[in-house]
């Protein structure tokens, strides 16, 4: 995909913003890249959003990484993806950079711990804030299987305290076989 360094530039300032402004980590990410790239820009859609979001946490390392990198991907092939690597990484970098040459007076000091407590209640929101819409955007599909195993997903880590990795790797695998089969169909189709 050939794109414009207009187009790069806006990716870049989009993807280091959104970096630079998300304290928490993983879920935090998410409404403020699907404001970003959705709703404000318009370049992927609310279930493209949601899909790169599922792949993000599965793949290793910083879901925050991971899903800059897929939207770079997504929108602008390889030359994308370094884009957003580069403006997704810069800020964390340059915050720890700072934070580790003040590190002790960061410690001791209670104004700054006030402050990361009253961020906890924050992050816990948003956090909220992604399970409700991906729930809703869930249900509002009708698609059964899907809601299915939502629930069943839920009640494993809820109530039989299941590992998260070993079911984020059956819904995964159950994804993969599910698009496989759909695929098939189509091909069948024509």
């Amino acid at each position: 995909m050939k794109r414009n360094l207009k187009f790069y530039e806006t990716l870049f300032v989009s993807t280091f913003s959104v970096s630079a402004f998300t304290f928490g980590g993983g879920y935090v990410i998410v409404p403020l890249m699907k404001h970003k790239f959705v709703d404000t820009l318009h370049w992927i859609d609310e279930n493209e959003m949601l899909d790169i979001v599922a792949i993000s946490q599965s793949l290793p390392g910083s879901m925050v990484v991971d899903a800059s990198a897929l939207v770079g991907y997504r929108l602008a092939g390889i030359p994308g993806v370094i884009v957003a690597l580069i403006s997704t990484i810069l800020p964390p970098l340059v915050i720890i950079a700072v934070v580790s040459l003040f590190y002790q007076t960061f410690k001791t000091n209670p104004v700054v711990n006030a402050v990361l407590k009253g961020m906890q209640a924050g992050i816990a929101a948003i956090i909220a804030d992604v399970v409700i819409s991906g729930g809703t955007e869930i249900f509002k599909s009708k698609n059964t299987l899907s809601i299915f195993i939502m629930i069943v997903s839920f009640c494993t880590i809820y109530f039989l305290n299941a590992n998260v990795i070993w079911v984020i790797l059956v819904c995964g695998a159950l994804g993969g076989i599910l698009t496989a089969i759909q695929n098939r169909k189509k091909v069948m189709k024509t």
